[in-house]
């Protein structure tokens, strides 16, 4: 394919191919023909070890598209060193509000009634403004306190023309280079691409809260914010007001004030079911992203985590549920060889596979983690480096899997804010047992028993016939057993014509012998001055062969050519 000549393409064809070579990716620039195309000397100018630490810098520059994109690298450790993870990582969502103007605009046009109609108090100054949208906090007409999120002008324009920008250069790179072929870039950025456009659909992540909602009400000590649904749109999310602290605000002696150990646990434990019991589960919980809640002086109840900001979830359908619960119990366990099987049956297996080198760096990993102090104990960072083993030894590991690696990998720094004695290992050992008990009631929900109970229901109504049938085959004799590894008839077919053909080569050479040997018997019957009887044998041996000859290469031409 060609690269577009749209100038706003070729802005960010520059502005890729510069950040490519300030991170020392000039060879995948020249490989992939982007000198030609676009490499002037400004760029020529910037092939220098860029500092992974200002990558997050140069990309929060470009815009909100590379501000996500780089966010969703951060979860690739086959895709991109560790210091660059551990740099996007920390990557800030965070850009300068836009106009109150623009907010009463936006929500008068998406709610269709002025903002002074529709809300008792609106502030001005936005509580936090990230790339997509800005909150600002708010009380209904019936005086519930809510935040409104509104999502940014000209947003989403931005964000498709960044896409087809970045889905040009994907194709390009898989189509040019041996890099692009091994990862499959177009793959990622489809995958990124769907993720994106949902978050900018903000009544999905409506539903998400009513979703996460309803999976998280077993759970006392959690609060997932309900959205007011007559006053969410596309564009704008209108949710409960949660009055709450981050907990990276949280000061040494507040800690003391609520049982850490106990909140550590529960927000473990809930994350460990979203994944393999729900198949649903908010993919972002950072430390920003988990609140505080206290009782009300006037109430009596225990303090509280509040889980916001579901613009990022992910699913996990049942199958995938099961490998990784089994990964992670032979991670808890110590169990090298089980874990580096598991990561392969769920991973894609590439050209250059190195089996035995994946199993032997996996089975190091894991018994080092085994020897890990309290301290240093991260079941996220485990599974983060499983995947860029996979990756180094010719192994594309499902998007699932680091997606988990980087949820508990933030569950981990979540957990130690709240309790520095908190050892996920535990947890999951100890969780192991209960979420196999919700899988199983899972699996006996009101349809699947249903679905079991038809099929049983038909296998008893024929079941009797079928014995009949069975029972009378063998009292009479007419039981059978086939056993049919290749086609018997068509072999036996080949061998007939085998040997024929043998049979008729041998008297054919029977025939030439014995007119040889009739050559010294003089007679008054000759041909061309030689004893005719023989001449005639061998004429008759000579035009029998050369009909074999045609005979044999007509059949095999024949046999050579599909049928129609």
């Amino acid at each position: 394919m060609s690269l577009s000549l749209k100038p706003s393409h070729l802005k960010r064809y520059k502005d890729l191919a510069r950040l490519l070579l300030r991170y020392g990716q000039g060879d995948l620039v020249r490989t992939a023909g982007f000198e030609e195309a676009f490499l002037d000397e400004e760029l020529a100018e910037a092939e220098v070890e860029g500092d992974p630490k200002q990558l997050a810098d140069d990309l929060e520059q470009l815009g909100p598209t590379f501000i996500k994109l780089g966010q969703m690298l951060s979860t690739r450790p086959d895709l991109l060193p560790a210091p660059y993870l551990d740099a996007l990582a920390r990557l800030q969502d965070r850009v300068a509000p836009f106009s109150f103007e623009e907010i009463e605009q936006i929500v008068s046009d998406e709610l269709g009634v002025r903002l002074s109609k529709a809300f008792e108090t609106f502030e001005a100054t936005p509580l936090a403004a990230a790339s997509l949208g800005q909150v600002h906090r708010a009380h209904l007409r019936n005086g519930r306190a809510v935040v409104v999120k509104v999502q940014r002008p000209g947003i989403r324009q931005q964000v498709l023309e960044d896409l087809e920008a970045l889905d040009e250069i994907a194709s390009f790179v898989d189509a040019h280079t041996d890099v692009g072929r091994r990862f499959a870039f177009q793959d990622v950025l489809h995958a990124f691409r769907k993720t994106l456009l949902r978050e900018l659909d903000y009544r999905r992540e409506a539903q998400h809260l009513v979703t996460l909602g309803q999976n998280m009400h077993r759970y006392d000590l959690l609060v997932v914010p309900q959205p007011v649904d007559d006053y969410t749109t596309t564009r704008v999310l209108t949710m409960d007001y949660v009055a709450g602290t981050k907990i990276t605000a949280l000061s040494a002696l507040a800690r003391l004030e609520f049982d850490g150990a106990a909140l550590a646990d529960t927000l473990s434990k809930a994350y460990l079911d979203q994944v393999l019991v729900d198949g649903f589960f908010h993919a972002d919980p950072h430390p920003g992203n988990v609140f505080i809640v206290r009782p009300n002086p006037e109430e009596d109840g225990p303090t509280r985590l509040a889980l916001i900001d579901l613009g990022m979830v992910a699913h996990v359908d049942l199958e995938m549920q099961e490998e990784l619960l089994k990964l992670l119990l032979a991670v808890s366990e110590g169990q090298g060889h089980e874990v580096a099987e598991r990561s392969v049956k769920i991973s894609t297996c590439l050209e250059d596979y190195d089996a035995a080198h994946f199993r032997r760096e996996v089975t190091d990993l894991v018994t080092a983690f085994q020897h890990m102090t309290l301290e240093e104990i991260q079941v996220g960072r485990i599974l983060l480096e499983i995947a860029r083993l996979s990756g180094a030894c010719g192994i594309r590991p499902p998007p699932e899997l680091t997606l988990l690696g980087k949820t508990l990998l933030n569950l981990d720094e979540v957990g130690r804010t709240l309790d520095p004695t908190f050892n996920p290992n535990e947890v999951i050992r100890a969780h192991a047992t209960s979420i196999m008990q919700r899988r199983m009631l899972r699996q006996l929900s009101p349809g699947n028993v249903f679905s079991s109970a038809l099929e049983m229901n038909e296998l008893v109504q024929k079941l009797p016939a079928r014995l009949n049938t069975l029972l009378d085959a063998l009292v009479n004799r007419e039981f059978e057993l086939r056993i049919r590894t290749l086609d018997e008839v068509r072999l036996l077919h080949n061998l007939h014509s085998i040997a024929n053909r043998l049979s008729i080569s041998l008297v054919l050479a029977a025939l030439i012998i014995g007119a040889a040997l009739m050559m010294r018997v003089q007679t008054t019957f000759t041909i061309f001055g030689y004893p005719g009887l023989a001449m005639l044998l061998f004429l008759g041996a000579a035009a029998c062969g050369f009909v074999l000859i045609l005979s044999i290469l007509f059949n095999d031409e024949r046999r050579r050519k599909p049928p129609a």
